[in-house]
């Protein structure tokens, strides 16, 4: 049975949030002096010399009519690494409790860890890249507070078995997070909308990735209330600027164009994919989900390198657990897609002596 309350810190349960002038006075006035902002205003032109609203309500309300959830259900940090802290903080006692990471994955969840000082469980996943179930029933024990899915996954690019992540919060007493930076991209469906029925599900999303906006650092994470009301107390008090929230909220009303970049991203996915099978310098490629392709090559330093010299940047993963001689390449342009292939074509040609 999953009793939140039983998982929190002592700490946590106990803490007494900061309370900003913000969250004290939340009404329309014609003087505010209050927070010991300017009075004068901003060197800018827009003037951004008020604290924002540190609960962003509008960003929450307008986000909530997109996802199909209340906004009491919604979290906002300062990208997805901070739902991750903010996780880690609220449940994790340091030296004493553990999380369950499955590599290879997104590797911001053992650095958090690390820094949070959380002991790590590693069970790695299986050579087609999904949860290896009983390997991850033996590593849990009444220390476990979190276990981390990301689907689709970084860097593999395929989704995880829905059925496999079903099986774990169904028998998992601590949270299961499950990272969908990637879920706009994919064919199975987000699991926001199992959120009544399961207490110990947080979904994690972003506005990075198909929303285009990875320089506002606007993550998500959807939860219960109990959960997010917990998260909310332990966040800094103005944790996204004024600037992110109103710049999101405008992009916010642009679904149809992420619609069709969405698309695109998808078309041309499967375009690079087919072009990448047929090089001889590739050896494999993965199925992928995301907006995003992993290869496996002959040599992925060299050719890493290669690309450089041509002003092209992809990702070296072949260091990364059951990635070797894999590249992580990004759904570019077409154009972008174009001079990739041309590239690695050239190269196979020009030094493909070298291994």
């Amino acid at each position: 049975m999953f009793d939140l309350n039983k998982l929190l810190r002592n700490n946590i349960k106990q803490l007494v949030p900061y309370s900003s002038a913000r969250d004290e006075f939340k009404g329309e006035a014609r003087i505010f002096l209050d927070a010991n902002e300017n009075s004068f205003g901003s060197p800018l032109p827009t003037d951004y010399n008020r604290y924002p609203d540190p609960m962003q309500w509008k960003l929450k309300y307008k986000l909530a009519d997109i996802k199909g959830v209340p906004p009491q259900h919604i979290f906002i940090g300062n990208g997805s690494d901070e739902v991750i802290d903010v996780l880690y903080r609220a449940l994790c006692n340091p030296g004493v409790d553990n999380v369950i990471l499955c590599p290879p994955t997104y590797g911001m969840y053992e650095v958090s860890a690390h820094i949070n000082d959380v002991v790590i469980r590693q069970v790695s996943l299986t050579e087609d890249f999904q949860l290896d179930m009983p390997a991850l029933q033996q590593a849990i024990d009444e220390n476990t507070k979190l276990i981390f899915v990301c689907s689709p996954n970084n860097p593999t690019a395929n989704s995880i078995n829905r059925e496999d992540i079903e099986l774990l919060l169904n028998n998992f007493e601590g949270i299961l997070v499950v990272d969908e930076a990637y879920i706009n991209f994919a064919r199975q469906k987000t699991f926001i909308q199992e959120l009544t029925e399961y207490p110990n599900l947080v979904v994690m999303q972003t506005l990075s990735k198909a929303w285009g906006l990875a320089a506002l650092r606007v993550g998500m994470a959807f939860a219960s209330e109990d959960i997010i009301q917990v998260m909310n107390k332990i966040k800094p008090p103005y944790n996204i600027s004024q600037a992110a929230q109103e710049l999101a909220l405008q992009a916010l009303e642009n679904i149809a164009q992420v619609n069709e970049w969405i698309r695109e991203t998808v078309i041309e996915r499967d375009k690079l994919a087919t072009s990448l099978e047929k090089l001889p310098l590739v050896v494999k490629v993965y199925p992928s989900d995301a907006n995003f392709i992993l290869a496996k090559t002959i040599d992925a330093k060299a050719i890493y390198q290669y690309l450089v010299t041509l002003g092209i940047v992809v990702r070296d993963r072949s260091r990364v657990e059951l990635c070797a001689g894999c590249l992580r390449i990004t759904v570019g342009t077409p154009e972008e897609n174009e001079k990739l292939i041309a590239a690695l074509a050239d190269y196979k040609i020009e030094v493909g002596s070298i291994k």
